[in-house]
């Protein structure tokens, strides 16, 4: 394959890229960066004459990770069988907005774009390993076939089939890109919440609204999806008059305008949303506090 001279050194530098890799692919920031951590203990386990041989030491670190995620994918069904509640991908908080200090958390890493997005996660979240792993590397990171051939075990074509697969699941899910009004939308809710105005919640929300929470099994939170805007916005009023002392916060959240509330100064939840048209269509709660350890205090 030709010698790299210098792989170490590039090797250490595909940190970044990978925690973005895996964090898609997994929807999970503790599992991303396991799998990354497994994909460099297996590169330092290579004698230095084998990884001297090798020309792209990222190519070779992003296959290895690529594979470890398509394992750890599998066994996710069965492992959310056994969760409470609904499981959803883990928040990512803006680190412009919030100071944990130095560190090398996965979070500091992650590049926030629409890639991100809990809408998009959430719609990675029906597919297929194979197809998702094909999906977010050729559409999302536009690695070629041939090398996601070589992640999943299959020819260029099969794997440019499972992509389109996973492209016509993607187009039947997904909603359009976040708006310019999807920040003022977010912060109307929070108003109408603030003041339990629940005739203002109802109109903000689409007849059709969906909440999700996951709370883990950790905390206290609803197990199935509340659907409908009138029982939507019911349920975020009674959470009101039972929560004194909480506060709501815009903030950032996967790259796009959602809310935290926190009490003294604590995180407590993380709500992604997703608006059309002007008003709110889903809703994503998180309360899962190991979901939450990247959020941390407000700085």
């Amino acid at each position: 394959m030709g010698t790299a001279g210098t792989s170490t050194g590039e090797a250490a530098d595909e940190r970044r890229q990978l925690i973005n890799v895996a964090y898609r692919l997994l929807g999970s920031l503790a599992e991303s960066e396991d799998a990354v951590q497994e994909a460099y203990a297996r590169w330092y386990a290579l004698p230095r004459s084998r990884r001297d041989e090798i020309v792209s030491p990222g190519a070779w670190l992003t296959t290895v990770t690529g594979r470890i995620c398509l394992d750890v994918l599998g066994s996710a069904r069965a492992r959310r069988e056994r969760y409470v509640g609904a499981w959803l991908p883990d928040p990512l908080p803006t680190r412009a907005e919030w100071d944990n200090g130095p560190g090398t958390d996965p979070a500091d890493q992650m590049v926030l774009d629409e890639s991100v997005t809990m809408a998009f996660l959430v719609v990675l979240e029906s597919m297929t390993p194979a197809e998702r792993v094909a999906f977010v590397l050729h559409d999302v990171f536009r690695y070629p076939f041939a090398e996601i051939g070589g992640i999943l075990d299959r020819t260029p074509a099969a794997c440019k089939q499972l992509a389109a697969s996973a492209r016509r699941r993607a187009r039947v899910a997904r909603s359009p890109a976040p708006g310019a009004g999807q920040g003022d939308a977010v912060r109307r809710v929070k108003e109408a919440w603030e003041t339990k105005n629940i005739a203002a919640l109802v109109d903000l929300l689409d007849p059709a609204a969906v909440m999700t929470a996951d709370g883990g099994g950790m905390v206290g939170t609803v197990l199935r999806p509340v659907e409908g805007g009138a029982r939507i916005a019911q349920y975020m009023v009674a959470i009101a008059d039972k929560a004194p002392g909480l506060e709501l916060v815009e903030r950032s959240v996967n790259g796009t305008p959602g809310l935290v509330a926190r009490r003294a100064g604590a995180v407590m939840t993380v709500a992604s949303f997703d608006v059309v048209d002007g008003r709110v269509t889903r809703i994503w709660v998180v309360r899962n506090p190991e979901k939450l350890r990247p959020w941390g205090q407000e700085g």
